[in-house]
């Protein structure tokens, strides 16, 4: 039976080699794409799911809510006297408790120097609850001790090469302190499928220093820079737990100035460490995280594209279906059931998918590097080490074979004998519309696929180019340090003199970061000193440091060097805090006595709103105030036509100001810029797939447009020898074709519409969807669509006509 079936098959690809090349190779992309896709989806969702405790790890998260219930903060960290503080509350509900803190110190080991950004300072405990893998030494007693440190496998090979490397001691410099510490033990580098890679592993002994002791950090609930993790009690349900939580806050925080209790205005969430990577994108993360939300972006696209295949193997195999009725005819004459011939063809579609199958595992193994690279995952196909993916393919051909030869199948085997012996067979009209909405269902998934990479192409060039109320142009970004900072004003001085440097700042954050740091405030609100119940975010700079961003004032005025009381008690306010604070203008607002934290003083300036974060965030409440400490960030205005000059000259003299130290400067519209490196590679995979969608559209139009200029060659040979124009040939072939498409573009527009205003909700800018978007859309498509029906049907429009009466008799 099976050997038949092929013999069948073989016969139609040596009659018929374009329409089967169009099924085998539109089947193969489609599910080449698919597969591809699909090893994706199941490595973000196998994120943490190699911890053997994962199932009961959770981590805590802190958000800050105002008086109306409003969320006005949520961090992925905590303070430091939490995750102690619910294992010793709560012992029967938690078997663990472990923080993490990320630093970027200078590790230095004989003459390597290098800033470290995943150097992870951890408690004991976090052995016992993540499975890190310890290859040499023991590493819940290397974070006990006060020097002890593990590294990763790779870090082990970067300082020491093929040496031992348990037992060297390495320089740790970070805040002005520097430390020894001894490798006391190598672990296993953690997989790609890890929310947070560290390199070190560090006891937290330093950090105890750095808090002023034990008891200073246990009592500082104000510095939310832990990653705090728990492992659950056997049975402890997460939601039930997380609801006792609020107690604890009363109990060891007691209430807010106004007598309110603190549990109302902070709150502790639990997050499953198997949801972080793809639920969790919190206003502080370890690592950047991905979204759920295009995990099932891409499953509908390789849908989509598997589903345009098997229409063009349901269109081709039905329009062609005059040509095999006398072979149906002649089998259901001999005896052959409807049973037997749906199997038959069955049989074919299901050969042709494994055949396609085949072809595809080729393009995957071909392109899937190029995808890993470009998603930065280590994506692969390896069925020894994944059995499974055998049952996924058989399952994926079972699934194609299924639905690209059902209709047909059901169709072919539905022919009347009689009728077809006759010469009288005619495919029914249900039929012919059956196939039309399935030509409509391609093309209106086409012009979904084009109006989402408009979408996405024009949100990107709104969020590179839209005026962010400062000029970010030519600003580098080095870090300071503490002796930069106590000799500030000279080493300020000394660079400005510097031809191709215009301005030099010092502060605590630059734009394109996070706004994370507040404090209490309260101003004087109609003649009455009020507390505030909203968040202000604070940034602490120098005198000129707006001038050195541009950023304009619309009231007041600037911080005056000269004046010293402006270093203890001037404040500069943007004009979302004066709205929120109740102040009917920014006018009003100059003078106005103003308190922020323990510092008390005045309004003396309120600026232009400006976008301080990414175009995700809203423009919150800001207030900029002059310190002399906490600026750790030193913002060089530079002139263009003279970068390279002047990088080097920084760095010549940023090993004076920070000896010791590599020079990595950053630019701040560099900085946005990777701010958007998502949306980045979701318009390349989108702008990808959605050209293959069109060409196997396209190729399926192409196969119809051909047969259906084939089946009406004598028509248009007769049409040419009773006058008949060109153009009027054309269309009589096209307009149906171009009905089709017209109607899939009418349907696309409220599908796609709705679709990518959701993905533009994530976004508190956006450039919105113009009409213009779907009528490029439809142009793209129709004109596409166009050029393949016209170049079909005006090859048979220049035939000869007596060639094309003789060919169709």
């Amino acid at each position: 039976m099976l050997k038949n079936y092929f013999k069948i098959v073989l016969r139609n690809a040596k009659k018929n080699p374009l329409y089967v090349f169009i099924n085998v190779f539109g089947l193969a992309v489609g599910m080449a794409v698919s597969i591809i896709i699909l090893l994706f989806v199941q490595h973000e969702l196998s994120y943490d799911t190699w911890h053997e405790k994962s199932d009961r790890i959770v981590r805590v998260s802190r958000a800050w809510f105002n008086p109306d219930g409003e969320e006005s903060l949520h961090l992925g960290h905590a303070a430091p006297p939490f995750g102690p503080l619910i294992k010793s509350d709560f012992p029967d509900d938690v078997e663990a408790s472990g923080r993490l803190l990320e630093a970027n110190p200078l590790v230095i080991y004989e003459e390597n120097k290098f800033i470290e950004e995943h150097f992870t300072f951890a408690d004991p405990e976090a052995m016992d609850i993540f499975s890190i893998e310890v290859l040499e030494g023991d590493g819940k007693a290397a974070l006990s001790n006060s020097d002890g440190l593990l590294i990763s496998e790779n870090t082990a090979k970067k300082y020491f090469g093929d040496e031992p490397a348990v037992g060297k001691e390495m320089l740790i410099g970070l805040s002005g302190m520097q430390f020894p510490v001894q490798i006391s033990g190598v672990f296993k580098d953690f997989p790609d499928n890890s929310h947070f890679h560290p390199s070190f592993l560090s006891s937290m002994a330093p950090v105890v220093q750095f808090y002023g002791g034990q008891d200073a950090m246990m009592s500082n609930f104000g510095g939310n820079n832990f990653s705090t993790y728990l492992l659950l009690a056997e049975g402890v349900d997460r939601k039930t737990f997380e609801n006792k939580l609020p107690s604890l806050i009363d109990r060891h925080m007691g209430e807010t100035q106004a007598g309110i209790p603190m549990s109302e205005t902070t709150k502790l969430f639990l997050w499953p460490i198997e949801d972080i990577h793809l639920y969790s994108n919190l206003d502080s993360e370890l690592e950047a995280n991905s979204d759920i939300t295009y995990v099932y972006i891409y499953l509908a696209v390789a849908l989509f594209i598997l589903l345009i295949a098997c229409i063009n193997f349901m269109n081709l195999s039905t329009a062609r279906s005059s040509l095999r009725s006398m072979e149906v005819g002649l089998r259901k004459a001999m005896g052959a059931d409807r049973s037997g011939l749906i199997r038959q063809f069955l049989g074919e579609s299901f050969i042709l998918t494994i055949i396609s199958m085949i072809l595809s595992l080729g393009l995957v193994y071909l392109f899937l590097p190029e995808f890993s690279n470009f998603t930065q995952k280590q994506l692969s196909l390896n069925f020894f080490q994944n059995p499974e993916y055998f049952l996924a393919i058989i399952g994926l051909v079972v699934f194609v074979g299924l639905i690209s030869g059902s209709y047909p199948a059901l169709f072919l085997s539905g022919f009347q004998p009689a009728r077809v012996l006759k010469g009288v067979f005619k495919v029914g009209k249900g039929h012919e519309s059956f196939r039309s909405v399935l030509v409509v269902g391609q093309f209106a998934i086409s012009v979904v696929l084009i109006v989402a990479v408009l979408v996405v192409v024009n949100q990107l060039e709104f969020m590179q180019s839209k005026d962010l109320g400062f000029k970010k142009d030519d600003i580098v970004v080095l870090p300071s340090s503490g002796s930069i900072e106590q000799n500030y004003q000279i080493i300020k001085d000394r660079l400005e003199s510097q031809e191709g440097i215009q301005s030099v700042s010092i502060s605590s954050r630059v734009p394109s970061g996070r706004l994370l740091d507040s404090q209490g405030a309260s101003a004087e609100v109609n003649g009455e000193m009020t507390q505030l119940n909203i968040r202000i975010a604070d940034i602490h700079v120098s005198h000129n440091f707006l001038d050195t961003y541009g950023i304009p004032l619309v009231a007041g005025r600037n911080f005056d060097v000269l004046r010293a009381s402006d270093s203890t008690e001037a404040f500069i306010l943007n004009e979302a805090a004066i709205r929120e604070i109740g102040w009917q203008s920014p006018e009003e607002a100059v003078n106005q006595p103003f308190i922020y934290g323990r510092r008390r003083g005045f309004v003396t300036g309120v600026m232009k709103d400006f976008h301080f974060e990414s175009l995700h965030q809203p423009i919150v409440p800001i207030v900029f105030v002059i310190s002399q400490d906490r600026n750790n960030l030193v913002s060089l205005k530079i002139d263009s036509d003279k970068r390279e000059e002047t990088l080097a000259y920084l760095e010549s003299e940023w090993a004076d100001f920070r000896p010791n130290f590599p020079f990595e400067p950053t630019f701040v519209d560099e900085g946005f810029n990777r701010q958007y490196e998502a949306e980045e590679r979701v318009k390349t995979i989108f702008t990808f797939f959605s050209g293959l969608a069109i060409l196997i559209s396209i190729l399926g139009l192409f196969g119809l447009t051909t047969f259906a200029t084939q089946q009406r060659t004598r028509e248009i040979g007769i049409r040419k020898v009773l006058g008949a124009e060109t153009g009027s040939i054309l269309f009589l072939l096209g307009k149906d074709f171009l009905k089709l498409v017209l109607v899939g573009f009418v349907i696309a527009i409220p599908i796609s519409y709705f679709g990518m205003n959701s993905w533009l909700e994530d976004f508190a800018f956006s450039v919105g969807i113009s009409w213009t978007t779907f009528l490029v859309a439809g142009l793209i498509a129709g004109l596409i669509a166009a050029l393949t029906v016209f170049s079909q049907s005006l090859k048979a429009a220049w035939t000869d006509p007596v060639k094309s009466i003789k060919s169709g008799e």
